[in-house]
């Protein structure tokens, strides 16, 4: 063991060392030969008051003494890096080698159990104790956060046949030891200040035009005396005369072109004797630059205030109208100074630019741009230039007075290093020439350099990390050429190119990692991300490090071959991982420019890269077609690319795209800019002109299909299942009708017709209805007395009429006012049975008048009751063309009837009878009519008095199509019950003024109002912008208490919300907006009204909705869907949640078909075309196990039931019931539920340009509509974001995705989408769609 004091003396040594006073250049010389760049790092880890790392001891103290070469002068600072090079030593030596850990005493060992026992002074169980105590017990991360992803994906299993690495684990490979100069110059300037002082005339640097002729030459002499110029201004003549601008060790942008090498080298040269850190960057051209912003990032980050550039770049640079230079997208503010020889200013005799020996500070930063775009700066000490010059002037055998051209880019990497640096130590006279490419990384300076010995062929197996030599030439071989040795001064290996850097068999491909004094030290200013860069210390296969010697990622991925040369197979940032293979954008591009005919697109111009979608990368190819391709050439082209790639590389490609010639973002240097093309794919703004989308081949690991199990056990068992597990049966109901009885109005009157009578008896003058018109202003009212007067005209007439009967049905066609009410109650009066169907459109005849024609017919109507206007459409010729008029029944025209009273007024026998037929469309295009009896009709106006406390004084607007459902009950039933006042207001109205609805609300201070979907998002998008107008106009909806939204659909959460949003600033309560619910079998179930509590919003995993269950989750958790209570049940109305399959009750977990038990139900369908067993099945059925009594209708709508924590008006748990969707809407894809509005939602989301959209199944496959309300350059964009969004949020392949015109998917007046006929257009041909997609 050794002595206790050794480790104090370390760290005295350690410390007196780096506060020491600078060393002369003879004592730097040999410590720059012999010390590490990277000690620094090693040392300075231990200011931040850690304990010590275990420090190797001193070399003297070892029984083997190193190597003379590795000897350390006393006072460099880099003990961990002698022992790594010891360790390189013994291991190029010996090949085999023992890690011994060697511990101070004194110091506790950081890894307990490892290594040499410490010779401790507690027993080891107290120690041990200590050490539990230290660690808290965690659970682990997995119970934290739930990941879903192993429940949903499929897990791709590992080829058994797939190649495996044989090798043994590799050995770090060692370059030759740098040689010992006697004259090396103690830092770069001075380099270039002896060349300018001896050389003066000789030629330094020779610019060529594109031609080949030479521009001008630079000479040592000039290059010397313009960079001390330079360095003088920059340090003494930028501010005014007290204040400096520059300090030493500030950052300097050199903003320089390609063809101007010449002032670049001044610049780079001044900064250096200014001791101002250079930062190279590219010209900026313009606002919208590819990757503008991330050069922002990198100038920002290095804390760049200044910039360099020459007097013709500065006037080229873009400028505002006023001329200054343009501020750069996410650049910082920076000052011009041009460094034209005119503008510098000659140093007085007596002033010399200070040129220290080179140390460890920083002496330029070149720019690296990383596969995500971000470009980083990395810093390269001025001892790392030094020793670069010398390594690469001892690899290329650089001699005094030779040539050297340089073809390379001049500001980074391999230009920079061999035609900037190299050139002041050896004065190579050197030349650059324009054209430049170059892509390798400027992490580590590691040029492999050597004469090139035969290629290599290699075998698919590469896309394992796994190298197989081929001797046969195949198709799948990649043969590759070896780039030479590793450099002088430097020690190699190659490690796992993700996860722990370990060390990779010999066999196997990796990431180069390379130790070198030569190489950048870090991202500058970046700390996290450099210690995952410059300081990786390779282990071993069972997780030990190799030694304590940091190494620095290159970036490039290769092996050792033979003779320890190496080989270089591609770059990490090329790398596309897909299901655990990795495959290399370069040879995917070779793959893709090898199929004919190449005369499709631009060889140069080839974007490849992979996006995550649904757990996998994915890969994309970007090519630009060339302006003379033909579509047919296009596709086919595309086609044999998919099939080659399928075919040589065994990986599906996601998605191919042709963009127009020159559309794809360039680099500074022509080539394709990967990471902004990438985000121009993902954000949809890639405006491709053909696309190819190959799901279904590539997405390997979509979840099992579910597959249903038989109903094997009986709904009894579920019950009881549901009762042990604690859950409650799903049901609710409103509150009890019972006998709270209405003044004497109920008791005596049984009929409507009673009601209306009694009310013109008792209380002739009040208003019950004021019709308004677009303008606002009251165009017809109607009294109790006056309707019942104008009810007695209609009455008469019809009864008047031959052929029409008590019990016939009548057809009552107008537009929305007062004149349907009384024609309603017309009817009544003559005992017809009346039946309410929305106008055909004047403009559009074709399409509404079959709907109309078919209603006439379906119903058997014997008489059609209209306006004047309306009688002469139905006989127009317009009207002859789409539909038969010559056998419409009977026509009444009931503008100007003459004054009769009928002789009695029908009064029915009994309350069971049918008081009127109630006709819709469904959204699948269903038309059903269903019968209301009066004991119903009486029932519901009871049920929704009650909920919304309705009386005589009180006054309500309705802004909904009276026509059918909850609308007309409210527009023409519920008044004459309740004796309030309705003002209506036609939807329709709207369309051309759109604050009518807003402004009647203001205006008449109305406490309740009822509107459709369609009226709600009319307002929401056309006054979004028009608050504060509406506001000027003293519009305030402070007064609003409640306003419904009347649908048979689930809450459009959504909207609903943006409205309450919008319109809070004019007063509407946030809690004022909620929804209806009701369904064909019973108009409504839900109402909103002033009693009852607020609607609750849940949150739910829709995954599980996916298998019919209800698991609630919290706010914004991945995967839920918000859905809001669709009102309070109105009383007297129950429902169930039952299962479809099995009518057996459901758990409250559980999504199933509401069943609804009300007063008010519809009696039956009146025929749906003669199935008369659906209308036992929908109306009258019971349950098939735990209350078989009670008669149910089924809504067919899928919801469930939640008890909240909120108490209702009895003081009970409030049961919410939630609606989730129609059950004939839903799609059964993979054996799971999916409900359209939520895939539509996605695809909405996807993209700005998607307005409406839509979707049904097609054969299995999924069919996406979506509206277009862009530019149609946009439309192909639209395709891969549809199906990366479904593919991501729904887990399922879109098969077929159609853009077309917006407007095309039709939408009903009560603002549901009409999907089946949308199908039926798409299946017919009839879209005239901008562009399918069909992916393959």
């Amino acid at each position: 063991s050794l002595p206790d004091s050794s480790s104090s003396s370390d760290d005295e040594a350690v410390s007196s060392e780096s506060a020491g006073p600078q060393q002369s250049p003879d004592t730097w010389i040999n410590s720059s030969l012999h010390g590490s760049s990277t000690s620094s790092s090693a040392s300075s880890t231990l200011s931040h008051g850690e304990s010590r790392p275990t420090q190797a001891p001193q070399p003297q103290s070892q029984q083997v003494p190193p190597p003379p070469a590795l000897a350390h002068p006393p006072h460099s600072h880099s003990q961990p890096s002698a022992l790594a090079e010891a360790f390189a030593q013994a291991l190029e030596s010996t090949r085999e080698c023992v890690f011994v850990r060697l511990s101070h005493p004194t110091l506790p060992d950081p890894n307990p159990g490892v290594g040499v026992p410490v010779s401790s002074r507690v027993s080891p169980k107290i120690q041990q104790r200590l050490n539990t105590l230290k660690r808290p017990k965690r659970p682990p991360l997995s119970e934290f956060f739930m990941d879903d992803q192993e429940e949903i994906v499929e897990v791709p299993q590992v080829d058994p046949n797939a190649p495996k690495p044989e090798g043994r684990q590799i050995i770090p490979v060692k370059g030759e030891p740098l040689g010992v100069v006697s004259n090396w110059p103690p830092a770069l300037q001075a380099a270039l200040a002896r060349w300018g002082a001896t050389q003066g005339k000789s030629p330094a640097l020779t610019a060529l035009d594109i031609t080949g002729k030479p521009l001008y030459t630079l000479t040592y002499g000039k290059l010397w005396s313009r960079s001390v110029k330079l360095a003088y201004t920059l340090l003494n003549k930028l501010g005014t005369k007290n204040e400096q601008i520059l300090k030493p060790g500030d950052r300097v942008a050199l903003v320089y072109p390609n063809s101007d090498p010449g002032m670049f080298w001044v610049a780079f040269y001044g900064c250096l004797l200014a001791e101002v850190i250079p930062v190279p960057i590219e010209v900026p051209l313009s606002r919208k630059d590819a990757g503008s912003s991330q050069v922002g990032f990198l100038l920002g980050s290095c804390g760049v205030g200044l910039a360099l550039t020459s007097e013709i770049c500065l006037k080229g640079l873009p400028k505002t109208p006023t001329g200054e230079i343009l501020q750069f997208k996410g650049w910082p503010r920076l000052k011009w100074v041009v460094t034209d020889s005119k503008y510098l200013t000659k140093p007085s005799k007596d002033w010399q630019p200070h040129i220290p020996t080179a140390n460890t500070d920083t002496a330029y930063i070149e720019y690296k741009a990383s596969k995500e775009g971000t470009v980083m700066g990395v810093a390269v000490s001025k001892v790392a230039t030094l020793t670069h010059c010398q390594a690469l002037t001892q690899a290329c055998n650089y001699c005094e007075g030779e040539t050297l051209v340089n073809v390379l880019d001049f500001k980074k990497d391999m230009g920079l290093w061999h035609g900037v640096l190299t050139v002041s130590d050896k004065n190579v006279s050197s030349m650059l020439l324009l054209q430049i490419f170059s892509e390798s990384r400027c992490v580590d300076l590691n040029t492999y350099l050597n004469a090139p010995p035969p290629a290599k062929k290699l075998h698919a197996g590469l896309s394992h990390g796994v190298i197989r030599v081929n001797t046969e030439d195949k198709n799948s071989a990649l043969t590759v050429q070896d780039v030479g040795h590793v450099m002088p001064g430097a020690l190699m290996c190659i490690v796992k190119p993700d996860g722990p850097p370990m060390l990779c068999k010999t066999d196997e491909i990796g990431e180069i990692v390379v130790n070198s004094r030569a190489g950048g030290n870090m991202y500058y200013g970046l700390h996290g991300v450099t210690k995952n860069t410059f300081e990786v210390i390779p282990v071993n296969a069972s997780g030990t490090p190799i030694g304590e010697i940091p190494f620095v990622r290159s970036g490039l991925l290769g092996f050792v071959g033979p003779g320890s040369l190496i080989f270089v197979v591609g770059k990490n940032e090329g790398l596309l991982m897909v299901s655990g293979r990795r495959h290399n954008a370069d040879d995917l591009v070779a793959t893709a420019l090898a199929v004919e005919p190449v005369k499709t697109v631009y060889r140069g111009r080839i974007a490849v890269f992979s996006v995550t979608v649904f757990y996998d990368e994915r890969i994309v190819i970007v090519a630009e077609q060339r302006p003379d391709a033909s579509e047919e050439d296009s596709f086919q082209w595309m086609s044999r690319v998919l099939q080659a790639i399928d075919s040589i590389h065994q990986v599906g490609l996601y998605c191919l795209a042709l963009v127009p010639a020159n559309t794809l973002p360039k680099t500074p240097l022509g080539g394709i800019h990967i990471s902004d093309t990438k985000q121009l794919f993902l954000e949809g703004a890639l405006h491709p002109c053909n696309i190819l989308m190959c799901p279904h081949t590539c997405v390997t690991n979509m979840p099992k299909p579910r597959q249903k199990q038989p109903v094997g056990v009986g709904p009894a068992s579920i019950m009881v299942g549901n009762l042990v597990a604690g859950k409650r049966i799903a049901q609710a109901a409103g509150r009890d009708l019972g006998l709270i009885e209405d003044q004497d109005l109920v008791r005596k009157h049984q009929f409507l017709t009673e009601a209306l009578q009694w009310r013109a008896q008792t209380d002739p003058d009040h208003t019950l209805y004021v019709l308004l018109n677009a303008k606002g202003v009251v165009v017809c009212t109607a009294t109790c007395v006056q309707l019942h007067k104008r009810a007695e005209k209609i009455a008469a007439a019809l009864m008047e009429r031959s052929g029409i009967n008590i019990g016939e049905n009548v057809v009552l066609l107008y537009p929305p006012g007062i004149d349907l009410i009384a024609a309603f109650y017309g009817c009544l009066y003559a005992g017809c049975i009346p039946v309410t169907v929305r106008p055909p459109h004047p403009q559009n005849l074709s399409a509404t008048l079959p709907t109309v024609r078919m209603i006439i017919d379906v119903s058997k109507a014997a008489c059609i009751l209209t306006t004047q206007v309306l009688t002469k459409i139905l006989r127009s010729k317009e009207a002859a063309t789409t539909v038969n008029i010559k056998t419409w029944p009977i026509i009444i025209d009931t503008d100007d009837l003459p004054r009769k009273r009928p002789p009695t007024i029908y009064k029915p026998p009994n309350a069971e009878m049918i008081a009127y037929l109630d006709f819709s469309v469904s959204t699948t295009g269903m038309l059903t009519g269903v019968k209301i009896s009066h004991a119903a009709v009486s029932a519901l106006c009871r049920s929704i008095k009650l909920q919304c406390e309705l009386y005589s004084s009180r006054q309500i607007t309705i802004c909904l199509d009276p026509y059918c459902g909850l609308g007309f009950v409210l527009w023409c039933l519920a008044s004459v019950y309740s004796g309030h006042q309705s003002i209506l207001i036609p939807p329709m109205e709207l369309e051309s003024s759109l604050t009518l609805w807003l402004g009647t609300l203001s205006q008449y201070r109305i406490r309740d109002t009822f509107c459709s979907y369609s009226v709600m998002e009319l307002c929401t998008k056309g006054l979004g912008g028009q608050t504060d107008m509406l506001k000027a106009r003293g519009v305030n909806l402070s007064c609003v208490r409640s306003c419904v939204v009347v649908a048979e659909e689930r809450p459009r959460l959504a909207l609903t919300h943006s409205f309450s949003k919008l319109f809070k600033d004019l007063g509407l309560s946030m809690r004022a907006v909620s929804t209806a619910f009701g369904s064909r079998v019973n108009l409504a179930i839900c109402l909103q009204g002033t009693t009852g509590p607020d609607p609750s919003t849940v949150y739910v995993d829709m995954k599980s909705l996916r298998h019919d269950r209800v698991r609630l989750v919290e706010r914004g958790a991945p995967q839920s869907l918000p859905l809001v209570e669709s009102g309070t049940i109105l009383p007297g109305v129950r429902v169930i949640i039952v299962n479809p399959e099995t009518r057996g009750p459901l758990g409250d977990s559980h999504l199933g078909e509401i069943w609804v038990n009300s007063p008010h139900n519809a009696t039956g369908y009146y025929t749906i075309y003669g199935e008369e067993n659906l209308q036992a099945d929908h109306f009258n059925t019971k349950l098939s196990f735990g209350d078989p009594q009670t008669l149910w209708a089924r809504t067919g709508y899928l919801g469930f039931v939640k008890r909240t924590e909120l108490t209702d008006s009895s003081g009970d748990r409030h049961d919410a019931l939630f609606v989730v969707g129609s059950l004939d809407e839903t799609l059964e894809l993979r054996g799971l539920r999916y409900h359209p509005i939520d895939i539509e939602t996605s695809v909405s989301r996807a993209h700005r340009s998607i307005g409406e959209s839509a979707v049904f199944t097609w054969t299995n496959l999924l069919v996406v509509v979506a509206e277009l309300c862009g530019s149609e350059q946009d439309a192909l964009d639209l395709v891969p974001l549809v199906t990366n969004v479904v593919l991501e949020e729904h887990h399922l392949i879109v098969g077929v995705v159609v853009i077309v015109d917006p407007g095309v998917i039709p939408i009903n007046s009560r603002g549901e989408k009409q999907r089946m006929h949308l199908r039926d257009s798409f299946l017919a041909d009839q879209l005239d769609p901008i562009y399918v997609a069909y992916n393959m």
